[in-house]
């Protein structure tokens, strides 16, 4: 038998696609109710069709009024929140720090950064009296510097998440709320596609992983429903890399 969120509420962050549609699937199964949420209001709702038996509710990570109103409907449906998964995020253009114009930084740390801020902060008081389980999708990037890899802003906001793991874990732990970290690797997603555009792409960077391969979405969902899980449930301010090898060369 695997993991059970049965009873359990999730909310997840960029649950449209990539590993946030993965992650939503998974915990369906594992029979929690979800919610997903997404700025592309579209795409949100097709995901939601296509999942069956999720709580679609579109917001802008950027945007604390709807941050807000995503736990306030979440409440109002299911009456607790005890997941929370903070997975959306966005990539940059890879160009030089000099390059690198400073609406695009503010703009990555915004959404990388002080959205899974907004998130924690309007889910935690709603955690206070019963615990949970909060997830931070940070990435390798987060966990070492790369040479060429150009992407400043959002190795900053990643490194930053896996320190705000620590100190909330450390925070809350005594109310029985839990913080752990996921760090992946490549994974096979529509945010990475554009890296990976011929075969030759592809198997630079299936090679550039020590087992060989990029990830799927998949097995980073699976990583997230240990978290999420009773299993879990002495285990917070991990930082767990699901990345291939690819952060301890």
């Amino acid at each position: 038998m695997g993991m059970n969120l049965q009873g359990k509420v999730a909310i997840i962050t960029g649950g449209s696609r990539g590993i946030g549609y993965a992650t939503a699937k998974l915990f369906l199964d594992s029979g929690a109710d979800v919610i997903i949420t997404s700025k592309n209001s579209k795409t949100l709702n097709d995901a939601a069709k296509k999942l069956g038996g999720c709580f679609a509710v579109s917001a802008d990570v950027t945007k604390t009024i709807e941050v807000s109103n995503v736990v306030k409907k979440g409440i109002e449906k299911f009456g607790k929140i005890d997941i929370l998964v903070n997975n959306a995020g966005i990539f940059p253009r890879i160009k030089k720090l000099h390059e690198i114009e400073e609406s695009d930084w503010n703009n990555v740390i915004d959404v990388n950064l002080s959205g899974p801020f907004r998130y924690t902060k309007e889910v935690i008081p709603h955690m206070l009296k019963n615990g949970g389980s909060i997830i931070n999708i940070s990435s390798d990037a987060g966990l070492k510097a790369y040479q060429d890899f150009n992407a400043d802003a959002y190795s900053a906001s990643k490194a930053a998440l896996i320190l705000l793991t620590k100190t909330w874990a450390l925070q809350y732990a005594p109310n029985k709320i839990r913080v752990n970290c996921i760090c992946p690797g490549v994974v096979d997603t529509d945010m990475t596609a554009p890296f990976m555009r011929t075969e030759a792409d592809r198997e630079f960077m299936n090679k550039d992983h020590p087992i060989g391969r990029i990830g799927t979405p998949e097995e980073v969902a699976k990583a997230i429903l240990y978290f999420a899980s009773d299993d879990s449930a002495w285990t917070t301010g991990a930082v767990l890399a699901v990345d291939g090898g690819e952060s301890v060369k």
